[in-house]
């Protein structure tokens, strides 16, 4: 898929998504991968530990807004593409505190352009670095009960995090547009899946479920995402980045649109076949309606067209299924569940390459 003796410089690849990325390209042997990573609270080495000992992989703890880094990590493993996750990404943490969002989401890919347009110029006509962006369709703003968003669609944010996405995307464009640097981006409907943060969605309500504790849903629940699975989405990056046309955008989506209280609802009845509570109450008697959030777009959904027709993109497996072996991986993984809760994972480092 990707072109002989590739070696991939993946940003925010310890993270929900982009550890699912760079699983799935080592244990392919699809080329070798540097993940940098900040290791924020999102970000957990343990996820990469399938990892530890591979010649194959090296785990960098650094801040994309370090180019000197970036720079010297490019030149160094002679990196021939790079993909960017890294972000802040949680849209209740981007009204709290929208700093962080622009400095990691617009800064930090300034940073990293800035790095590979330099990297690019030094390879010269016949090298070969490739800049795939990865994110999020919250920067087309909020639907109406139909419709769906294409790579058309005109940008409209309507959260900090949304805007710093969208300023990113508009960067990467700019210098493709400006200075020839070979990009591709992908805009991304809701993941799920393995390895997620549990302050999103579906971990949140599986966790809470499984200790008795509300199911929080915002407002009237109704809000509507359209849901893609995480492995689903990690093969539509690898096309995107292995023969995605330069310059072009790509939506990616699950045509998966669900209410938020119908997830909640399904995610409660599936555990109550899965693992039922002691007392044989059903789990969805712990929903609790709490106050909307402020800017809370309504409804999302994409045309996934484009990405089928030249790519050959398809989705593997019905939602439900895929609910259902997400509900079954964090049963069968607990352990990583606490060590997320308990704030372990952050005060343990597993074989770190430094500055």
């Amino acid at each position: 898929m990707l072109p002989p003796n590739s070696t991939l410089l993946v940003t925010g690849g310890a993270g929900f998504i982009g550890s699912n990325f760079v699983l799935s390209v080592v244990q392919r042997r699809l080329a070798r991968v540097v993940t940098l990573d900040k290791l924020t609270y999102a970000g957990n080495p343990e996820n990469l530990a399938p990892l530890q000992g591979r010649d194959d992989h090296a785990l960098v703890e650094g801040d994309i807004n370090d180019r000197a880094l970036v720079s010297r990590l490019l030149r160094e493993h002679r990196v021939t593409a790079i993909v960017n996750f890294a972000a802040e990404s949680h849209v209740d943490r981007s009204i709290d505190g929208p700093g962080e969002f622009v400095r990691t989401n617009v800064n930090g890919t300034f940073e990293l352009l800035e790095a590979a347009r330099a990297r690019a110029k030094e390879l010269g006509p016949g090298g070969a670095l490739r800049f795939a962006h990865v994110s999020t369709d919250e920067v087309y703003g909020s639907l109406g009960p139909t419709g769906l968003f294409t790579e058309e669609t005109p940008y409209a944010p309507n959260s900090p995090y949304a805007a710093s996405k969208a300023s990113a995307d508009h960067l990467v464009r700019a210098y493709h547009h400006t200075y020839g640097l070979d990009t591709v981006t992908t805009n991304c409907s809701n993941n799920y899946g393995p390895l997620q943060f549990p302050e999103k969605l579906i971990p949140l309500v599986l966790l809470n479920a499984l200790e008795q504790r509300p199911l929080p849903v915002y407002g009237d629940g109704l809000n509507v995402r359209d849901w893609l699975y995480v492995e689903d989405h990690v093969d539509a990056i690898l096309l995107a980045l292995a023969r995605g046309r330069s310059g072009e955008t790509y939506n990616v989506g699950g045509r998966n649109e669900r209410t938020n209280l119908h997830i909640v609802q399904t995610l409660c009845a599936t555990l109550d076949r899965l693992s039922p509570a002691k007392d044989g109450r059903p789990y969805a008697s712990l929903v609790t309606h709490v106050a909307d959030r402020p800017g809370h777009d309504r409804r999302y959904a994409i045309d996934a067209t484009k990405i089928e027709r030249e790519l050959g993109w398809r989705a593997s497996r019905p939602f439900e299924e895929n609910l259902e072996r997400t509900v079954a991986w964090y049963l069968d993984h607990r352990a990583w569940c606490e060590r997320i809760t308990s704030g372990v994972y952050r005060r343990e480092r597993l074989g770190l390459e430094t500055r």
